[in-house]
């Protein structure tokens, strides 16, 4: 059985080139349902080594997360280069949006 942090890793990997996915959703998928901090940790620690998407994970509330100007400028255009729009500046519509994967089990993960 792979860890928590493994897990994490492989769901952000897989989420699809404009497709979004919430730090609860992932560290639900990953199996700790109380962990988007551990999450949020991963992303902050491993993005660069593990070739994340960082740019691709956002908030329960469709929101980019980061308050200083430079990262949430750099998200945003990540993500507008994915055909993502944006409410309101800074709002992902998680209806059209939202990466839900199908399978994700012991052999994806």
């Amino acid at each position: 059985m792979l860890s928590f942090t493994e897990r994490a890793i492989t769901i952000i990997k897989n989420i699809p080139t404009g497709k979004v996915m919430t730090y609860g959703q992932i560290a639900r998928l990953a199996g700790s349902p109380r962990g988007a901090r551990q999450v949020v940790r991963i992303l902050h620690s491993m993005s660069a080594k593990h070739q994340l998407p960082w740019h691709r994970v956002i908030n329960a509330k469709g929101e980019i997360g980061f308050r200083d100007n430079d990262s949430f400028i750099t998200q945003k255009q990540f993500l507008e280069d994915e055909g993502i729009i944006l409410k309101n500046d800074n709002t992902i519509d998680l209806k059209i949006y939202q990466f839900y994967p199908v399978d994700v089990d012991d052999t994806l993960l």
